[in-house]
């Protein structure tokens, strides 16, 4: 599909964003998991889990998301900090997907230790992301290092954390980022985080996104990996500098629910 200028693409991405970004598209998705709650660290936490487990279909991870909330009393905050060894016994059970107990247990540790000594994960961003930086990349690296920065850490679990350092498009933390950096009237994403500008976010980026890029000429790449993510945000910035990655939703949207 081709656009006769500049001006027409951005109209069509546009109406899309306006179909798509809807609060209606919350109870489908796994950011319903955050919009559960309205303690700032709750929403991360509850966020973040969603966004690691988003792999596969929307349903099934919603599910598994509620299910493992549920073992943490619908308090994730509280029981990070809180929980006693007793208490991690149901967590035992839970698995989705290629993520085992073993991850599960060394996210509770590392959230327990980060959020014993702050108030907000933004702070695991933005001390990687230097003033100059236009986008979140370096934010991304330094997470993923600090997030295994404990002692024992599990090397089967870094596939669940991606960083650009590997490659990886990095779809799911850019997809957290998202939600919690955007600023949106629909009230869809969060925009929680005030001090990671909406314009340094990467779009997320996987098959289905990619394939509408594709056609729409907003990526030239053929593999799906971090510079493909970044040829693409290059491109929805053009469109719209100060926020790139709302474009995230007229993607899914057409790749997704219309099978563009």
């Amino acid at each position: 599909m081709t656009f006769p200028d500049h001006s027409a693409l951005k109209e069509f991405l546009d109406s899309k964003v306006l179909q798509y970004n809807q609060a209606a598209f919350i109870h489908d998705d796994p950011i319903c998991i955050p919009h559960s709650y309205t303690k700032r660290q709750d929403i991360e936490i509850a966020g973040f889990w969603a966004a690691t487990l988003a792999w596969g279909q929307r349903k099934t991870t919603i599910k598994k998301c509620r299910a493992l909330l549920a073992m943490m009393d619908y308090a994730p905050h509280d029981f990070i900090l809180s929980h006693q060894p007793r208490d991690l016994e149901p967590l035992l059970q839970f698995k989705h997907r290629t993520f085992t107990v073993v991850d599960t247990l060394y996210f509770v540790r590392f959230l327990q230790h980060y959020y014993r000594h702050h108030a907000t994960l933004e702070d695991a961003f933005l001390q990687g992301i230097l003033p100059q930086d236009t986008t979140v990349a370096n934010g991304i690296t330094y997470f993923q290092k600090l997030f295994f920065s404990l002692e024992n850490a599990p090397a089967r679990t870094r596939k669940h954390v991606a960083t650009p350092e590997r490659k990886s498009a990095c779809k799911r933390i850019n997809m957290f980022l998202r939600w919690m950096v955007r600023k949106d009237e629909h009230g869809v994403d969060f925009g929680l985080w005030q001090r990671i500008r909406p314009q340094q976010p990467i779009c997320p980026c996987d098959v289905h996104v990619s394939r509408v890029a594709r056609k729409l000429r907003l990526m030239s790449r053929k593999n799906t990996d971090w510079q493909a993510a970044l040829e693409l945000t290059d491109c929805l910035r053009a469109v719209c500098p100060m926020d790139p990655v709302q474009y995230d939703f007229a993607l899914f949207g057409l790749g997704i629910v219309e099978d563009f």
